[in-house]
């Protein structure tokens, strides 16, 4: 009987369609490369004409195989192995290739009965993360081939492999952590078996030679949301200040359990993940994590795989024998988000090694604040002490409008100057330029201010990107260019923008310059407020600086020494004290106007929250016409000293000038 295809088209009639015999319409339909070009030709024309489609299975059995590879994977519910098997079936699709999935739930004695079940039903097997003890690994891979290995090596054997190496991810954010003051690490440890922790747990022991004074504590954890849920009291009592944790899942269940008992992070704990799964952009607050291009894992493994089954089929005809494919490590990439901030002050280690961000120095007289590129952003330091790091904003969630952003800040003696993303106003960002209403978009972040109605979450999120960036004034200047477009992706401001950082060693103390020049493009602009859209008060929006709690607060200003006085007045000058335990800083912040007129009243809080910046539409409105720009300057001192009035009007002459001096 001819063999029909699902339409009830047979073979035969192909072959008749054809002018062909039954036995070269099957060469042709099987890929089979003896038949004249031309003949095949007519053969795919006849089938196209009859919409025939051969029989997956009676071709499978005609020639032995059936176009099907097994996937087998720990945990399915891990969206790490579903993004390896959403690679791996687009790679192998143009290829008629099918895969058939086996999930072994995390039980390493049953594996490697599964793959070989899974293998005998398919044509070759992919094997993801096995959890095996090696010696069965040996036994199994010889049974299984042709067979590719994801995240798992074994020495000895040519079977191909995809790797991550987990080393350098581990080691990225520990730098990162280690870089925010945090030297009492907790590791939220994976399943015993997994070839990927014992990677992890040799990193962190390399992380421990290169910053002596680092500690890590391993907490028994596992892999899955549950698992971090579960430990994350414990990870508390260990008294560590940031976490590694083994993937995204045990991060979420950690910042679940942390949201749910009031810890606030990264306020009083930092988190950090690893695979960037894509919700990792979306917990509360989003996830730092060690990026692995995980669609990419699935593609590389069917790009090895279908080498050696091409090789195969050459050796097959008499060709060469096939030799095992190799491919190169997968990088993780460091991504920082929000659950990853200083250490709390309150927790700052006691101690002058040289791997502590912000630790206590003197700073040389002669010495330089300079700018330089980093792998995320740019970083200002001073003979080798980290001040402040300037990042891009692209990974923000949309609902905090993402904008270039500095954090962390520190003072000279390491205490941390500024917060990202807190519990009560998750769409601070350290020291950024935050407008709440722009032509109607906000750039603030958060919920709208609506007149008769409340704070209303809109979908009025603008965006602002960096078109460009370069240091000037011999490292002194970040130089850049910003793009403001609204939620539609309307370009509404263009602006130059100046970050400029000195050392003030006479006085103890740094300064940071911040000058903007907001130019409207096409058409005039508007910038308005919540108080002007009838909310007394909250005339905020402009460059704002949001600092950490701290045991005791205070505020200054030129004729004033209270909250309620400094809020809205046009003082030259405002200077917030903070004390945790003994020690006090002062963020010293200045308008350097030549007039007092030019003077923009200041938002100040130091009650249910620490921040304060220049308004820049109080209690009316500011337009900038179509091709015109206005300018904002700030200039902000950090000492480490609680301040009187006299002096901060002192050290506010002498930053402005020292910050004037060094521009070009």
């Amino acid at each position: 009987m001819a063999r029909a295809a699902r339409n009830g088209v047979t073979i035969a009639q192909v072959a008749t369609a054809a002018g062909v015999s039954r036995a070269t319409v099957s060469r042709v339909m099987n890929g089979q490369s003896s038949v004249a070009a031309d003949i095949a030709e007519r053969v795919r024309a006849a089938a196209a004409d009859l919409q025939y489609h051969p029989s997956n299975l009676a071709r499978g059995l005609s020639l032995g195989r059936t176009n099907t590879v097994a996937l087998v994977v720990p945990d399915l519910a891990n969206p790490m192995f579903q993004q390896i098997l959403r690679g791996a079936i687009a790679a192998a699709e143009p290829f008629g290739f099918r895969f058939l999935v086996a999930e072994t739930a995390e039980h390493a004695e049953t594996e490697a009965e599964i793959a070989l079940e899974a293998r005998r039903r398919c044509d070759a097997l992919i094997l993801a993360a096995p959890r095996s003890p090696e010696n069965v690994l040996r036994e199994l891979l010889p049974q299984v081939e042709p067979v590719v290995l994801i995240n798992r090596d074994v020495p000895g054997l040519d079977v191909p492999a995809v790797r991550v190496d987990y080393g350098a991810g581990v080691h990225s954010i520990v730098d990162h952590l280690v870089s925010l003051g945090h030297l009492d690490l907790a590791y939220a440890a994976g399943p015993r078996a997994s070839a990927s922790h014992a990677l992890r747990v040799r990193a962190l022991e390399e992380a421990r030679e290169r910053h002596h004074s680092l500690r890590v504590t391993t907490v028994p954890c596992g892999s899955t949301v549950d698992d971090g849920y579960r430990v994350a009291d414990e990870v508390l009592r260990s008294g560590a200040t940031g976490v590694v944790a083994f993937n995204d899942l045990v991060a979420f269940g950690l910042l679940a359990r942390l949201n749910e008992t009031g810890v606030d992070v990264p306020g009083d704990i930092s988190i950090a993940g690893f695979d960037d799964i894509e919700l990792a952009h979306y917990a509360t607050p989003s996830l730092t994590t060690a990026a692995v291009p995980q669609a990419e894992l699935g593609r590389r493994a069917w790009g090895l795989l279908h080498q050696i089954v091409v090789a195969r089929g050459s050796a097959a005809q008499g060709g060469d024998r096939p030799v095992p494919a190799r491919s190169r490590p997968v990088m993780p990439g460091l991504v920082v988000r929000s659950s990853t901030g200083p250490v709390p002050p309150a927790r700052r280690l006691p101690t002058t090694s040289s791997d502590r961000a912000g630790r206590a120095r003197t700073v040389r007289s002669g010495g330089r604040a300079t700018w330089s590129a980093t792998s995320d952003g740019w970083a200002l330091t001073a003979d080798d002490q980290p001040l402040a790091r300037y990042a891009d904003g692209e990974t923000m969630p949309g609902v905090h409008s993402p904008r270039p952003h500095l954090h962390p800040l520190h003072s000279l003696e390491g205490v941390a100057m500024a917060q990202t993303a807190p519990t009560d106003h998750r769409h601070h960002y350290g020291v950024s330029m935050a407008v709440a209403d722009v032509n109607g978009t906000t750039y603030w972040g958060g919920r709208t201010f609506v007149r008769g109605q409340g704070p209303t979450l809109l979908s009025n999120h603008g965006r602002q990107r960096t078109v460009s960036d370069e240091v000037v004034d011999g490292g002194a200047t970040l130089a850049g260019q910003v793009s403001w477009t609204d939620e539609r992706g309307w370009e509404q401001l263009v602006e130059r923008r100046r970050l400029t950082g000195v050392l003030l060693p006479e006085v103890g103390a740094w300064a940071l310059g911040w000058s903007s020049s907001l130019r409207a493009t096409d058409s005039d602009v508007v910038i308005a407020s919540p108080a002007t859209s009838g909310r007394p008060g909250a005339g905020y929006g402009g460059i704002f600086w949001r600092l950490p709690f701290a045991d005791e607060s205070v505020v200054l200003t030129a004729d004033a020494d209270s909250e309620a006085r400094a809020h809205g007045s046009r003082s030259p000058w405002i200077a917030v004290a903070r004390r945790t335990g003994d020690a006090w800083t002062t963020l010293l912040l200045v308008q350097p106007a030549m007039q007092p007129d030019r003077v923009d009243p200041w938002f100040v809080r130091v009650t249910d929250y620490i921040g304060a910046g220049p308004a820049l539409a109080w209690d009316t409105t500011r337009r900038i016409e179509a091709g015109t720009s206005i300018d904002v300057d700030l200039v902000a001192a950090v000492a480490d000293r609680r301040l009187s009035a006299v002096d901060a009007a002192d050290l506010a002459d002498f930053a402005v000038a020292r910050v004037r001096q060094v521009r070009v």
